[in-house]
């Protein structure tokens, strides 16, 4: 009778310590829920020889590069793209494309299909499709993704898909393949997953319909993609607009909200085209958490 209630007793105990174990163990990262890392991708980079076209007034008769990246979010709902660069097929030109009326060259070094490859994503596998907006540097490859589900405000909407896309420098043959994807018009800010872990926020006035997304990483914390509502950090510091920006008091108005969210978040502002800012951060297969 004794042995019995030891025995018992013994087992008990095991149980009890596996429960234990059980609920101090960390989550997997496979079952962690939200956003659970993020790859920056290169896509593409380009040049212009008077960057005061971006800076009206500053650094005249100057030359700069720019940088142009894509991010891939992985959510426990699936796959996100948050832009999809320059076209793969300007990486089979050397000497790169010029573009904007002659304004800039871009150049590919490494295609972005082939980054996924490595990272083995299909172009299929991505669920959830979004971009700043629809400039061809932004949406050069986004004819590869119509498996996904497109995110967009109804301003880019109407320009990209109406009868006048040339009007605002849009390339429809760049998108196209999007007409017949889920579509998703968004007619302001809109929260992805319904869990706050990514959010698009309305960011008008580079072009109609422009938007910026703010990421919530588990380690590294909010981080804010400005797209093109800011090209690089000294027009950030001086709230420069650039000429051919689509509405000038509209930029300047998303610049404003733009640092409102920053300072309530207590978000870190990733600036596309800041090339400086762009080489300090991991890119794929390396990813932030």
């Amino acid at each position: 009778m004794v042995k019995n209630r030891q025995a018992t007793a013994i087992r008990f105990c095991s149980v009890l310590l596996s429960i234990v174990w059980l609920c101090a163990a960390p989550a997997r990262a496979e079952d962690a829920q939200g956003v659970q890392r993020m790859y920056v991708l290169y896509c593409g980079e380009s040049e212009t020889k008077d960057v005061s076209i971006w800076s009206p007034g500053v650094d005249v008769g100057k030359p700069r590069e720019f940088s142009d990246s894509c991010y891939l979010i992985h959510h426990d709902k699936g796959w996100m793209l948050w832009e999809s660069g320059i076209s793969d097929a300007v990486a089979d030109k050397p000497d790169g494309v010029v573009a904007g009326g002659g304004i800039l060259t871009l150049r590919v070094q490494k295609t972005l299909q082939s980054q996924l490859h490595e990272l083995a994503i299909a172009p299929a596998d991505i669920k959830y499709l979004g971009f700043s907006h629809f400039h061809g540097d932004h949406v050069g490859n986004a004819n590869l993704f119509t498996e996904a589900t497109l995110y967009i405000q109804q301003a880019e909407y109407d320009a990209a898909f109406g009868s006048e896309p040339a009007k605002f420098n849009f390339n429809p043959a760049l998108y196209e393949k999007l007409r017949a994807t889920p579509i998703v018009i968004l007619q302001g800010d809109h929260d992805v997953f319904g869990d706050g872990s990514v959010t698009i926020y309305s960011t008008p006035g580079h072009t109609p319909g422009h938007q910026s997304l703010l990421i919530r990483l588990p380690k590294t914390g909010p981080v804010l993609l400005s797209g093109d509502a800011v090209h690089f950090q000294e027009n950030w510091e001086n709230r420069r607009v650039p000429a051919r920006n689509f509405n000038k008091e509209q930029s300047l108005a998303s610049m404003e909200k733009l640092a409102a969210i920053l300072e309530r978040e207590h978000a870190t502002l990733w600036i596309n085209h800041d090339k400086p800012q762009t080489d300090t951060l991991p890119h794929a297969p390396d990813f932030v958490e």
